[in-house]
């Protein structure tokens, strides 16, 4: 058992006896360097998921590196330097770069002070343990979480755990070969997760074109990007299959949100999640259980789907009945989204910003098998959707536990909880 002693800081509490507590604005202090508009630094990122990193490696797809039209007084970083986004250090969004770089004009770079006690690999894990995301939250200035800031000179007051420095070169090192073998662990996961969405793609793809039933006789639909289906099916246009709904918004109507996992229930249900709208609510529209909604921006992503809920919704979502089996049109429609048909026929500079309109939709071609055959394809794939969301769900709760287990393992060592 290690020997203690009291911090004298009361959200610290005991600490090893060979330990220190030292304020940060004696590690560390504010450095406010700022870049030309043609500087060659790379633009990094600042994440509550990896810390620090060069954007250009994170950005996803169809988006921007930057939104700013000149780069010209970005904060630069250096390696070493602590970079962190003042509005979300209570969600982790903090951490030592290995990087130089330029960041926002909005974060705050913090450097080491020439011979502070201090190990800046042991103080990234510092100050993204839970203990201090903790701290950090209780220190915010701002009324909701949403307008929280952890203003320089709160985050310069705080004390932080100080061990002698060969011990944090020993706890930096072995967290760093703990938390790779924990990443691995999580990436592995995360990979079977996204074999199991193409599985689930890939099902809809086929069945929706080609039904259940193998060996039928094919012909060709005539259009290219269908390709063959069973003889006895039709091919029609969207305003065949689909009527266009403008139902009346009633006075106790709470808002429905279609999700890009095809979800379509009232935003309450699911409110970390998705799409939010405007609290404007012009145009909103009434949707009732079993409609079938299209988001309009984000059809093209998968947010397809039926409703479960009565509610209203924001004028984006293409709202639709039909005598067709409408879980049979749901698949059809999120094949095209997943193949890329919805995003080709859309309107906008920018995945993001991609407009799918009822004009476009309902000329568009739709696959029409025999209402039974409709049936069966819905509740084939709504079996082998359930079968493979039990095993995804599996992997994220594996995931989860991993995670968990890396928070502890890091506040554990940084706070001296356990010993290297």
């Amino acid at each position: 058992m290690r020997e203690m002693k009291d911090s004298g800081v009361a959200w610290i509490g005991e600490i090893p006896h060979s330990w220190n507590v030292v304020r940060n604005k004696g590690l560390i202090f504010e450095v406010n360097e700022r870049c030309e508009a043609d500087t060659d630094l790379p633009l990094l990122s600042v994440s509550e998921y990896y810390g620090i990193a060069p954007k250009a490696e994170k950005i996803a797809d169809g988006d921007y590196i930057s939104r700013a039209e000149s780069l010209k007084d970005y904060k630069i970083c250096h390696v070493d330097d602590v970079v962190m986004n003042i509005m979300l250090a209570w969600k982790r969004a903090q951490g030592v770069s290995n990087f130089n770089g330029i960041v926002s004009p909005a974060y705050c770079v913090y450097r080491k002070k020439e011979n502070a006690p201090i190990n800046m690999a042991y103080y990234h894990y510092l100050i993204r343990s839970d203990l201090y995301i903790s701290v950090f939250k209780r220190y915010s200035t701002g009324i909701i979480d949403s307008r929280l800031r952890l203003y320089p000179d709160k985050f310069l007051a705080l004390y932080s755990h100080v061990p002698p420095l060969e011990e944090q070169q020993k706890i930096a090192a072995h967290l760093d070969r703990k938390c790779t073998q924990i990443d691995a662990l999580i990436s592995n996961a995360q990979q079977q997760i996204e074999k199991l969405k193409a599985y689930k793609q890939s099902i809809i793809n086929e069945t929706v074109t080609k039904g259940i039933e193998p060996d039928v006789p094919l012909k060709n639909s005539g259009v290219e990007w269908i390709g063959m289906i069973p003889e006895h099916w039709g091919i029609v246009r969207g305003k065949v299959v689909l009527k266009l709904l403008s139902r009346t918004v009633q006075e106790n109507d709470e808002v429905i949100t279609c999700f890009r996992d095809g979800e379509v229930t009232l935003r309450k249900n699911r409110r970390e999640d998705g799409f939010t709208f405007s609290d404007k609510e012009i145009g909103y529209q009434g949707v009732e259980p079993n409609d079938l909604v299209i988001h309009g921006m984000d059809g093209f992503a998968g947010a397809i789907g039926v409703s479960d809920s009565r509610g209203k919704a924001s004028p984006v979502l293409i709202v639709c009945d039909s005598e067709q089996n409408k879980r049979f049109l749901m698949y059809y429609f999120r094949s095209l989204a997943y193949r890329n048909i919805f995003l080709a026929l859309s309107t906008g500079i920018r995945v993001r910003s991609c407009d799918l309109r009822w004009n476009k939709l309902s000329v568009l071609p739709v696959v029409l098998p025999p209402i039974t055959d409709q049936q069966k394809i819905a509740a084939y794939i709504d079996h082998k959707y359930s079968q493979i969301d039990k095993l995804i769900a599996l992997k994220q709760q594996k995931i989860e536990k991993l995670q968990q287990y890396k928070k502890s393992l890091i506040y554990e060592y940084v706070t001296g909880k356990k010993e290297v």
